[in-house]
């Protein structure tokens, strides 16, 4: 049975040497506060020390200085494994800077992983990242610095098909953050707006004989129904009550409707949009040529539809299907578990307003790796003649690939959102035509990619529909690369298209105009 303890407590029971999983999806569970505590004592007393610290998606704050992250930077770590690294600021600086252990794995790989570990496996074996930065013939791209060295991820066969085998850690340390604990610890995520993998987690550090601490807004004084325990007491070593822990880090109050309490239907639905973006921080840097490329994106999307929405532009496509009035229609989803509602963008990456359904992510990474999404909107980087695609590495810039392999690999239809050029570029989407006055300095299509999120080779071979959808053009996938099928109004195809090619492209017998 679970005991009740302070947070100073809980960061003691961390020894020497331990492995940390850290149960969090960017803004969504992330137990801030066990985090904050380790970096106390540590800064306290030196110790622990030789940490390794594992998590699907990222767990900080996204400041530069924070105390949730400061163990990692300041030595207690010796290594850490992470899906995507968007809130980590710290954690990536030290990476870069060749102080820490930094490897990337793809988030739903993570996901499966701890899931697997629960019933003691000690690899995995996944089709997810064959051909990719992640696969072994390609240079082992998913270790991050110089000191990271170890071989996680290696080629392997099973039942006569290739795949990559995964190696799984041992967790004896498991964090959590969750709403309510009753009096002998069974745990409830009940204002939470996502579980993520809190049964898996704790399920393989109990397995271990490890310590499975849990922090919780309260302790309500009866039994909860056993429907709505998440996490049962018999694998929950410590509680610790927080009080004024935050719904969604770097977010004050509470909000009924990204927890499932309340489900916004319509015009109210707008209105809880406005209510938690002014909390949370709309789309950077939204531009009317973004738009374009978002009206056009949403024109893939069909009624039935189950899609998956990106970060980035992909953001605004969630936005156009509000704003039109097809929400109802379609089964927007994130890879945090949400099926249906409107996911929420920027530092709520991962969050739903009033989602229909709330699920483990790892079952949401059976459903996307089984090709179950008919669409998914995604951003890019770079991409070359043959229509591979870099989504997740800027040299100088550690992001993390997230759930982006596990997804782009097997979808249906998968829908590149992407500027022409960035950094610099200006110009006008009337809502008709596109008006191009300068370009930026950062060129997204590529002679060769410098690192692969997306393999044409795999696409091909899945027998996928891939479509890159930029301000001023539409490519289609072919069977030797890119094929120009559209281009926007007010565009000159030789001039602001083909010239800025650095390969050449095939262009569509019948170039269509693009519509918004």
């Amino acid at each position: 049975m679970a005991v009740f303890i302070s947070l100073e407590e809980a960061a003691a029971l961390v020894k020497d040497g331990d492995t940390i999983w850290v149960n969090a999806f960017a803004a969504c569970a992330s137990p801030i506060d066990l985090n904050k505590a380790l970096t106390k004592r540590f800064r306290e007393t030196g110790s622990p020390r030789h940490l390794s610290v594992y998590s699907a998606f990222s767990f900080s704050d996204w400041r530069e200085d924070s105390d949730v992250e400061g163990y990692i930077c300041e030595g207690a770590v010796d290594k850490v494994v992470v899906g995507h690294f968007a809130s980590l600021v710290s954690t990536c600086k030290a990476i870069m800077e060749n102080k820490v252990e930094g490897y990337n794995l793809p988030g739903g790989v993570m996901s499966h992983m701890i899931r697997a570990a629960a019933r003691g496996a000690k690899s995995l074996f996944s089709k997810t990242g064959l051909n990719l930065f992640v696969d072994p013939r390609n240079g082992g791209q998913y270790r991050l610095n110089e000191r990271s060295k170890e071989e996680l991820v290696t080629l392997a066969e099973e039942d006569g098909e290739l795949g990559l085998l995964y190696k799984i850690p041992k967790v004896n340390i498991a964090f959590i953050k969750a709403s309510f604990a009753d009096e002998r610890g069974n745990i409830s995520f009940q204002n939470e707006c996502a579980s993520i993998d809190a049964l898996s987690v704790a399920q393989a550090t109990h397995r271990n004989g490890g310590k499975v601490i849990v922090q919780v807004a309260r302790i309500v004084n009866n039994n909860m129904l056993p429907k709505t325990v998440n996490v049962p007491s018999a694998l929950v070593d410590a509680v610790v009550v927080v009080p004024k822990q935050q719904q969604l880090t770097n977010m004050d109050g509470f909000y009924d409707f990204i927890c499932g309490q309340y489900v916004p239907r319509g015009s109210i639905m707008k209105a809880c949009r406005e209510e938690i973006r002014s909390a949370i921080g709309s789309v950077n840097r939204r531009t009317s040529l973004h738009s374009a490329i978002a009206k056009r994106a949403v024109r893939e999307i069909k009624p039935g539809n189950i899609v998956n929405i990106g970060i980035g532009i992909p953001e605004l496509v969630a936005e156009e299907v509000l704003d039109s009035g097809m929400l109802e229609q379609v089964h927007l989803s994130v890879e945090s578990g949400h099926t249906g509602g409107f996911p929420l963008g920027a530092q709520g990456f991962g969050v739903a307003i009033g989602p229909d359904s709330m699920m483990d992510m790892s079952r949401q990474f059976d459903f996307y790796e089984g090709g179950g999404l008919d669409l998914c909107c995604v951003g890019a980087l770079q991409i070359d003649g043959r229509g591979n695609v870099n989504g997740h590495y800027t040299k100088g810039k550690l992001s993390g690939i997230g759930g982006f392999a596990n997804i782009t690999q097997t979808t249906k239809k998968v829908v590149f959102c992407l500027t022409f050029t960035s950094h610099g570029l200006e110009g006008e989407f009337d809502g008709k035509n596109v008006h191009i006055a300068k370009e930026g300095t950062i060129q997204k299509f590529v002679p060769e990619v410098t690192s692969l999120s997306f393999s044409v080779d795999n696409a091909l071979q899945n027998g996928q529909e891939v479509l890159y959808i930029t301000e001023r053009c539409v490519f289609r996938l072919g069977e030797n690369g890119l094929i120009l099928t559209e281009v926007a109004p007010g565009v000159d195809v030789e001039r602001d298209i083909l010239a800025k090619l650095p390969f050449e492209v095939e262009v569509a017998e019948k170039l269509e105009e693009m519509t918004f």
